[in-house]
């Protein structure tokens, strides 16, 4: 796993890798706008996952997920904030996104 000194380096760094959707989280799932694909918690694996702490500023912190269909035909990244969970979020995707598989 590569180490990257910031979100948009990370993404970059993905994107190289084969990373090219941009997730969202829909309440169960993750979806992909441009595409229209949606993918539930058990059908994907998160590979990679990179934190970032703000120097200064607590909301400057972010997590960067690469996230991989099982079929592997699928592979894109999510971005939130650390505090993302609060509201909105199924219980079943918090646990997905508290867990991953070590590359």
């Amino acid at each position: 796993m590569e180490n990257y000194d910031t979100v948009v380096a990370a993404l970059k760094g993905l994107k190289d890798k084969g990373y090219t959707r941009d997730f969202n989280i829909a309440f169960d799932q993750l979806t992909c706008s441009s595409t229209g694909t949606c993918l539930r918690p058990g059908d994907f694996e998160i590979t990679e996952v990179y934190r970032f702490e703000g120097a200064t500023d607590p909301s400057d912190e972010d997590i960067v997920y690469a996230i991989e269909s099982k079929s592997g035909d699928i592979k894109g990244t999510l971005t939130s904030a650390y505090g993302m969970y609060a509201d909105g979020v199924s219980n079943e995707m918090v646990q997905k996104l508290t867990m991953h598989r070590s590359s």
